[in-house]
Protein backbone atom coordinates (compact mmCIF):
# COMPACT_ATOMS: atom_id res chain seq x y z
CA UNK A 1 0.00 0.00 0.00
CA UNK A 2 1.15 3.53 -0.70
CA UNK A 3 1.48 6.26 1.91
CA UNK A 4 -1.74 7.82 0.64
CA UNK A 5 -3.65 4.56 1.12
CA UNK A 6 -2.35 4.15 4.67
CA UNK A 7 -3.37 7.72 5.52
CA UNK A 8 -6.85 7.27 4.03
CA UNK A 9 -7.40 4.02 5.93
CA UNK A 10 -6.26 5.63 9.20
CA UNK A 11 -8.55 8.64 8.72
CA UNK A 12 -11.50 6.40 7.89
CA UNK A 13 -10.87 4.56 11.17
CA UNK A 14 -10.82 7.84 13.11
CA UNK A 15 -14.08 8.96 11.53
CA UNK A 16 -15.87 5.61 11.95
CA UNK A 17 -14.65 4.50 15.39
CA UNK A 18 -14.02 7.79 17.16
CA UNK A 19 -16.35 10.17 15.35
CA UNK A 20 -13.46 12.57 14.66
CA UNK A 21 -14.57 16.00 13.42
CA UNK A 22 -13.80 17.21 9.90
CA UNK A 23 -11.24 19.77 11.08
CA UNK A 24 -9.47 17.10 13.14
CA UNK A 25 -9.26 14.82 10.15
CA UNK A 26 -7.91 17.64 7.97
CA UNK A 27 -5.23 18.44 10.56
CA UNK A 28 -4.20 14.77 10.82
CA UNK A 29 -4.03 14.51 7.05
CA UNK A 30 -1.71 17.54 6.83
CA UNK A 31 0.52 16.22 9.61
CA UNK A 32 0.84 12.75 8.12
CA UNK A 33 1.37 13.99 4.57
CA UNK A 34 4.09 16.33 5.85
CA UNK A 35 5.89 13.46 7.57
CA UNK A 36 5.40 11.18 4.54
CA UNK A 37 7.18 13.75 2.36
CA UNK A 38 10.01 14.05 4.91
CA UNK A 39 10.40 10.25 5.12
CA UNK A 40 10.35 9.95 1.31
CA UNK A 41 13.20 12.46 1.18
CA UNK A 42 15.21 9.99 3.28
CA UNK A 43 14.22 7.08 1.07
CA UNK A 44 11.75 5.61 3.58
CA UNK A 45 8.07 4.72 3.32
CA UNK A 46 5.56 6.32 5.68
CA UNK A 47 4.45 3.01 7.21
CA UNK A 48 8.03 1.72 7.62
CA UNK A 49 9.79 4.88 8.79
CA UNK A 50 12.52 4.40 11.39
CA UNK A 51 12.78 6.04 14.80
CA UNK A 52 15.80 7.97 13.49
CA UNK A 53 13.66 9.47 10.73
CA UNK A 54 10.94 10.41 13.21
CA UNK A 55 13.56 12.08 15.41
CA UNK A 56 14.95 13.89 12.39
CA UNK A 57 11.45 15.12 11.56
CA UNK A 58 11.00 16.58 15.06
CA UNK A 59 14.44 18.24 14.88
CA UNK A 60 13.50 19.76 11.51
CA UNK A 61 10.24 21.09 12.97
CA UNK A 62 12.13 22.74 15.83
CA UNK A 63 14.71 24.21 13.45
CA UNK A 64 11.92 25.68 11.32
CA UNK A 65 10.73 27.70 14.31
CA UNK A 66 7.45 25.82 14.70
CA UNK A 67 5.81 26.42 18.08
CA UNK A 68 6.26 23.62 20.60
CA UNK A 69 2.49 23.17 20.91
CA UNK A 70 2.13 22.68 17.14
CA UNK A 71 5.04 20.23 17.09
CA UNK A 72 3.45 18.30 19.96
CA UNK A 73 0.20 18.05 18.01
CA UNK A 74 2.06 16.62 15.00
CA UNK A 75 3.82 14.09 17.22
CA UNK A 76 0.45 13.10 18.71
CA UNK A 77 -0.88 12.45 15.20
CA UNK A 78 2.18 10.28 14.44
CA UNK A 79 1.78 8.35 17.71
CA UNK A 80 -1.85 7.55 16.94
CA UNK A 81 -1.01 6.62 13.36
CA UNK A 82 1.68 4.18 14.46
CA UNK A 83 -0.62 2.66 17.09
CA UNK A 84 -3.08 2.07 14.26
CA UNK A 85 -0.35 0.41 12.17
CA UNK A 86 0.57 -1.79 15.13
CA UNK A 87 -3.05 -2.75 15.81
CA UNK A 88 -3.64 -3.60 12.15
CA UNK A 89 -0.38 -5.61 12.08
CA UNK A 90 0.95 -3.47 9.25
CA UNK A 91 4.16 -3.21 11.25
CA UNK A 92 5.39 -5.11 14.29
CA UNK A 93 6.80 -2.21 16.32
CA UNK A 94 5.97 1.35 17.31
CA UNK A 95 8.94 3.67 16.64
CA UNK A 96 7.29 6.58 18.47
CA UNK A 97 7.54 5.02 21.95
CA UNK A 98 11.08 6.31 22.47
CA UNK A 99 10.32 9.86 21.39
CA UNK A 100 10.03 12.70 23.88
CA UNK A 101 7.26 15.24 23.42
CA UNK A 102 8.35 18.85 22.89
CA UNK A 103 8.49 20.78 26.14
CA UNK A 104 5.38 22.92 26.21
CA UNK A 105 5.35 26.34 27.85
CA UNK A 106 3.20 26.41 30.98
CA UNK A 107 -0.10 28.02 30.07
CA UNK A 108 -1.17 30.23 32.96
CA UNK A 109 -4.90 30.76 33.43
CA UNK A 110 -6.64 34.05 32.70
CA UNK A 111 -7.58 35.93 35.83
CA UNK A 112 -10.03 38.51 37.04
CA UNK A 113 -9.16 40.79 39.94
CA UNK A 114 -11.31 40.83 43.08
CA UNK A 115 -12.62 44.24 42.03
CA UNK A 116 -13.63 42.91 38.61
CA UNK A 117 -15.46 39.96 40.18
CA UNK A 118 -17.27 42.41 42.49
CA UNK A 119 -18.27 44.53 39.49
CA UNK A 120 -19.59 41.48 37.65
CA UNK A 121 -21.66 40.40 40.65
CA UNK A 122 -23.04 43.91 41.16
CA UNK A 123 -24.07 44.03 37.50
CA UNK A 124 -25.74 40.61 37.76
CA UNK A 125 -27.83 41.79 40.71
CA UNK A 126 -28.89 44.90 38.78
CA UNK A 127 -29.99 43.16 35.56
CA UNK A 128 -33.42 44.48 34.47
CA UNK A 129 -34.83 41.00 33.86
CA UNK A 130 -35.64 39.64 37.33
CA UNK A 131 -35.44 35.96 36.35
CA UNK A 132 -32.11 36.47 34.57
CA UNK A 133 -30.79 38.50 37.48
CA UNK A 134 -31.67 35.78 40.01
CA UNK A 135 -30.17 33.01 37.86
CA UNK A 136 -26.99 34.88 37.01
CA UNK A 137 -26.43 36.14 40.55
CA UNK A 138 -26.83 32.67 42.05
CA UNK A 139 -24.61 31.10 39.38
CA UNK A 140 -21.84 33.66 39.81
CA UNK A 141 -21.99 33.51 43.61
CA UNK A 142 -21.74 29.72 43.51
CA UNK A 143 -18.95 29.68 40.92
CA UNK A 144 -16.87 32.22 42.82
CA UNK A 145 -17.60 30.70 46.25
CA UNK A 146 -16.77 27.13 45.29
CA UNK A 147 -14.68 27.06 42.10
CA UNK A 148 -17.13 24.68 40.44
CA UNK A 149 -16.74 23.68 36.80
CA UNK A 150 -19.62 24.90 34.62
CA UNK A 151 -20.72 21.29 33.99
CA UNK A 152 -20.84 20.74 37.76
CA UNK A 153 -22.82 23.92 38.33
CA UNK A 154 -25.47 23.31 35.68
CA UNK A 155 -25.72 19.66 36.71
CA UNK A 156 -26.71 20.57 40.27
CA UNK A 157 -30.03 19.27 41.52
CA UNK A 158 -31.94 21.12 44.21
CA UNK A 159 -31.24 18.18 46.51
CA UNK A 160 -27.53 19.06 46.33
CA UNK A 161 -28.12 21.88 48.81
CA UNK A 162 -27.61 19.77 51.92
CA UNK A 163 -27.57 20.88 55.57
CA UNK A 164 -29.78 23.90 54.96
CA UNK A 165 -27.58 25.08 52.12
CA UNK A 166 -24.39 25.36 54.17
CA UNK A 167 -22.70 22.66 52.13
CA UNK A 168 -23.01 21.65 48.50
CA UNK A 169 -22.82 18.07 47.26
CA UNK A 170 -21.05 18.12 43.87
CA UNK A 171 -20.65 15.33 41.35
CA UNK A 172 -17.41 16.02 39.48
CA UNK A 173 -15.30 14.34 36.80
CA UNK A 174 -15.58 10.59 36.65
CA UNK A 175 -18.71 10.68 38.82
CA UNK A 176 -16.64 11.47 41.93
CA UNK A 177 -18.55 13.32 44.61
CA UNK A 178 -17.20 16.00 46.91
CA UNK A 179 -18.72 18.36 49.46
CA UNK A 180 -17.83 22.05 49.35
CA UNK A 181 -18.85 24.76 51.83
CA UNK A 182 -20.96 27.70 50.70
CA UNK A 183 -20.59 31.36 51.63
CA UNK A 184 -23.58 33.16 53.12
CA UNK A 185 -23.95 35.19 49.91
CA UNK A 186 -24.00 32.02 47.81
CA UNK A 187 -26.55 30.37 50.12
CA UNK A 188 -28.81 33.41 49.99
CA UNK A 189 -28.62 33.62 46.20
CA UNK A 190 -29.29 29.88 45.80
CA UNK A 191 -32.32 30.04 48.11
CA UNK A 192 -33.71 32.94 46.07
CA UNK A 193 -33.97 30.79 42.95
CA UNK A 194 -37.53 29.76 42.05
CA UNK A 195 -38.27 26.09 42.55
CA UNK A 196 -39.01 24.61 39.13
CA UNK A 197 -38.57 20.88 39.11
CA UNK A 198 -35.42 18.89 39.80
CA UNK A 199 -32.65 21.21 38.66
CA UNK A 200 -31.20 24.09 40.64
CA UNK A 201 -30.74 25.95 37.33
CA UNK A 202 -33.61 24.78 35.10
CA UNK A 203 -33.76 25.63 31.42
CA UNK A 204 -36.75 26.88 29.47
CA UNK A 205 -38.06 23.37 29.80
CA UNK A 206 -37.82 22.69 33.57
CA UNK A 207 -37.30 19.01 32.82
CA UNK A 208 -33.81 19.90 31.57
CA UNK A 209 -31.03 22.00 33.12
CA UNK A 210 -29.98 25.36 31.74
CA UNK A 211 -27.64 24.95 28.76
CA UNK A 212 -24.08 26.27 28.65
CA UNK A 213 -24.98 28.39 25.64
CA UNK A 214 -27.87 30.09 27.47
CA UNK A 215 -25.71 30.76 30.51
CA UNK A 216 -22.87 32.11 28.34
CA UNK A 217 -25.24 34.63 26.71
CA UNK A 218 -26.33 35.90 30.12
CA UNK A 219 -22.74 36.10 31.30
CA UNK A 220 -21.66 37.96 28.16
CA UNK A 221 -24.40 40.59 28.62
CA UNK A 222 -23.38 41.08 32.25
CA UNK A 223 -19.67 41.37 31.34
CA UNK A 224 -20.43 44.09 28.78
CA UNK A 225 -22.64 45.95 31.25
CA UNK A 226 -19.85 45.77 33.84
CA UNK A 227 -17.35 47.26 31.38
CA UNK A 228 -15.37 44.02 31.08
CA UNK A 229 -14.11 42.40 27.89
CA UNK A 230 -16.35 39.32 27.42
CA UNK A 231 -13.32 37.43 26.09
CA UNK A 232 -11.83 37.65 29.60
CA UNK A 233 -14.96 36.39 31.37
CA UNK A 234 -16.08 32.77 31.45
CA UNK A 235 -17.13 30.21 34.06
CA UNK A 236 -13.63 28.73 33.93
CA UNK A 237 -12.06 32.14 34.53
CA UNK A 238 -14.22 32.45 37.65
CA UNK A 239 -12.93 29.05 38.78
CA UNK A 240 -9.39 30.37 38.32
CA UNK A 241 -10.32 33.57 40.19
CA UNK A 242 -11.66 31.53 43.12
CA UNK A 243 -8.45 29.48 43.32
CA UNK A 244 -5.96 32.32 42.92
CA UNK A 245 -7.79 34.66 45.30
CA UNK A 246 -8.05 31.89 47.92
CA UNK A 247 -4.34 31.18 47.60
CA UNK A 248 -3.49 34.87 47.84
CA UNK A 249 -5.44 35.05 51.10
CA UNK A 250 -3.63 32.15 52.72
CA UNK A 251 -5.38 28.94 51.61
CA UNK A 252 -3.09 25.91 51.44
CA UNK A 253 -2.68 23.86 48.27
CA UNK A 254 -4.05 20.60 49.69
CA UNK A 255 -7.32 22.23 50.77
CA UNK A 256 -7.56 24.00 47.43
CA UNK A 257 -7.04 20.67 45.65
CA UNK A 258 -9.99 19.15 47.55
CA UNK A 259 -12.24 22.13 46.88
CA UNK A 260 -11.46 22.14 43.16
CA UNK A 261 -11.75 18.37 42.80
CA UNK A 262 -8.29 17.97 41.25
CA UNK A 263 -7.12 14.36 41.14
CA UNK A 264 -3.46 15.47 41.10
CA UNK A 265 -2.09 18.30 43.24
CA UNK A 266 0.27 19.18 40.38
CA UNK A 267 -2.79 20.62 38.61
CA UNK A 268 -3.48 22.84 41.62
CA UNK A 269 0.15 24.02 41.75
CA UNK A 270 -0.39 26.11 38.59
CA UNK A 271 -1.85 28.77 40.88
CA UNK A 272 1.43 29.14 42.76
CA UNK A 273 2.97 30.18 39.42
CA UNK A 274 0.16 32.67 38.91
CA UNK A 275 0.84 34.21 42.32
CA UNK A 276 4.60 34.28 41.67
CA UNK A 277 4.07 36.18 38.41
CA UNK A 278 1.70 38.62 40.12
CA UNK A 279 4.21 39.30 42.90
CA UNK A 280 7.00 39.78 40.36
CA UNK A 281 4.90 42.40 38.55
CA UNK A 282 4.16 44.15 41.86
CA UNK A 283 7.88 44.33 42.70
CA UNK A 284 8.70 45.56 39.21
CA UNK A 285 6.03 48.26 39.42
CA UNK A 286 6.55 49.46 43.00
CA UNK A 287 10.05 48.64 44.24
CA UNK A 288 12.13 51.86 44.51
CA UNK A 289 15.19 50.39 42.77
CA UNK A 290 13.10 48.97 39.91
CA UNK A 291 11.43 52.34 39.33
CA UNK A 292 14.76 54.14 39.52
CA UNK A 293 16.31 51.83 36.92
CA UNK A 294 13.30 52.31 34.64
CA UNK A 295 13.79 56.10 34.75
CA UNK A 296 17.50 55.72 34.09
Amino acid sequence: MTARHHIEAFLEMLAAERGAARNTLLAYRRDLEGFAAFAAGRGEDLAAASEATLRGFLVALEASGLAARSAARKLSALRQFHLYLLRERIRADDPTTGLDSPRLPRRLPKLLSEAEVDALLATARARPDAAESATLTAALELLYATGLRISELLGLRRSALATEGRMLLVRGKGGKERIVPLSEAARTAARALPEKGTWLFPGRDPAHPLTRQAFWLMLRRAALAAGLDPARVSPHVLRHAFASHMLARGADLRSLQLLLGHADIATTEIYTHVQAERLARLVEAHHPLARRRARG
